[in-house]
């Protein structure tokens, strides 16, 4: 019914105006007490089997959603009715912008991808935690905080800039993500490297530590695909050093290779996130569970369509696994599916909890 109607209506309007006008009424049907209560017994089953811990949090399961959907933290109740165990809001900049100019959002149907460039839109900081501060939960779930740098910011100013964000928002976040590896702001995936991302994570961790006295707010770091290996090495050496409690692997690509798309659209600028990230992100998750081992936690994302892919991100090493283009193209049943899906695969394995699938395949490998 839903790809009918995506067809139908969805891929004949403006990419971003087909998400604002979805966007609106999830928030809607969330509002509505029997309404929200009648969707999440429909979509949000839960499944004992898939409970998980991470990051000192207990979850219903282990799929979320990925930043970027619910940039200003307006449908987090929303989002946990469709099934989503963790909602990732953002990413959030230190100062309010209104990101890049339109059109800035674009389908690519025949690669089931999205490309974005949207530029960190959102209200700012300090909007962003006045609305987390006020909000009422109406779901039991855990909100994920992603930050990012103010465009108009210098490279050099870039940690100040971070620790505003954190400073504002850290006290209403189960757990915090740097994100550094966005294409859409200018300069921003140089503070990967090792020695601009040490004193930024440190200065994070920092702001967190002294905002927040009465918990530790986890602090996780979000990785590019296009990392060359030995760079996602050093970010993992580095993670470990710092005692970070995980890494988010991966943002989307600036890559174009095998698309089946029309040239027009695959030579529009911007991150490409979808099914055809999925080989890449699973190496990097991989590579990156080699490294770090069970020392901190892992979040698979990048071309999670099915329970199978989901699966393969936690047999990779992934704790916590995170979807977003593919909810566009798969809509209100992909959470129910993921989970129905994980939960049958983990019947038919030889695992018998989900803790123990995570990085099985990874450490066979290594063992070879």
């Amino acid at each position: 019914m839903y790809k009918f109607f995506f067809r139908l209506v969805f891929k004949r309007m403006d990419p971003e105006q087909a998400h604002y006008t979805a966007f609106r009424w999830i928030r809607l049907a969330a509002r509505i007490p029997v309404l929200r209560t009648f969707v999440a017994a429909a979509l949000a089953p839960r499944y004992k089997e898939l409970r998980t811990e991470a990051l000192g949090l207990r979850m219903h399961g282990p799929f979320g959603l990925a930043a970027g959907f619910d940039k200003n933290a307006v449908a987090i109740d929303g989002m946990a009715m469709l099934g989503f165990d963790h909602i990732e809001i953002g990413t959030v900049t230190g100062e309010p912008q209104p990101g890049n100019p339109k059109q800035r959002l674009f389908r690519l149907v025949a690669d089931r991808a999205l490309i974005n460039r949207m530029g960190f839109n959102n209200e700012g900081s300090a909007a962003v935690a006045a609305r987390l501060a006020s909000r009422i939960p109406v779901f039991r779930t855990t909100v994920g905080v992603n930050i990012g740098k103010t465009k108009v910011v210098p490279e050099a100013e870039a940690a100040a800039d971070y620790v505003k964000s954190t400073e504002a928002l850290a006290a209403h976040a189960d757990y915090l993500v740097v994100n550094v590896s966005s294409p859409n702001t200018p300069g921003l995936r140089n503070l990967q490297a090792t020695e601009s991302l040490r004193p930024l994570l440190t200065a994070v961790r920092e702001a967190a530590d002294r905002t927040v006295t009465s918990r530790r707010v986890p602090l996780l770091v979000k990785i590019a695909p296009d990392l060359a290996d030995e760079d996602v090495d050093a970010v993992a050496d580095l993670a470990v050093e710092l005692g970070l409690d995980g890494i988010i692997a991966t943002n989307t690509t600036i890559a174009r290779e095998g698309l089946m798309s029309a040239p027009e659209l695959v030579a529009e600028t911007g991150g490409l996130s979808g099914a055809p990230l999925k080989k890449r992100s699973l190496e990097v998750l991989s590579r990156l569970y080699a490294r770090v081992g069970t020392r901190i936690t892992l979040v698979g994302v990048g071309g999670v369509e099915s329970a199978e892919d989901a699966w393969q991100r936690i047999l990779a090493g992934a704790t916590l696994v995170q979807g977003y283009s593919a909810f566009i193209y798969e809509g209100p049943f992909y959470a129910r599916a993921i989970h129905k899906g994980l939960a049958a695969r983990l019947a038919a394995s030889p695992y018998a909890t989900l803790a123990e699938a995570v990085g099985a395949e990874t450490r066979k490998k290594a063992a070879l």
